[in-house]
């Protein structure tokens, strides 16, 4: 693709998980927020002005919420890469920046938020 890609971005999304190393994380669990940029060609949309013609961002929030909610994982990355390889295959989307939050982590010192960023491009 030449062109250059339109954004379509959630941010914010909140869900209860229980990722982490640590046990209490796994037996308590905690909040996790998660941005997401999808990186996809709006035109055929804004033309149509029909959903079918675009990438529908309720569904990406559902698949993203179900990811969160779902099988516990140790790290963010591993989260983060499981959102983006789920948002590469909604049809349109060429592209996604997934941001992982982790608020509530597990750190001794005042802060307030750890977040990774992944990119990922479809192949």
């Amino acid at each position: 693709m030449t062109d250059a890609l339109d954004e379509i971005t959630l941010h914010g999304l909140r869900a209860f998980g229980y990722h982490g190393v640590f046990p209490h994380e796994r037996r308590e669990g905690q909040i996790f927020v998660v941005d997401v940029t999808l990186r996809t060609d709006t035109r055929a949309a804004a033309a149509s002005d029909d959903l079918l013609d675009t990438v529908h961002y309720g569904e990406v929030a559902e698949a993203v919420t179900s990811l969160v909610t779902g099988e516990p994982v140790d790290l963010i990355e591993t989260l983060a890469a499981r959102i983006a390889d789920a948002l590469l295959g909604f049809a349109g989307v060429h592209e996604v920046v997934v941001t992982v939050h982790k608020p509530d982590a597990p750190i001794t010192v005042p802060f307030d938020d750890v977040t990774l960023t992944i990119t990922r491009r479809r192949a």
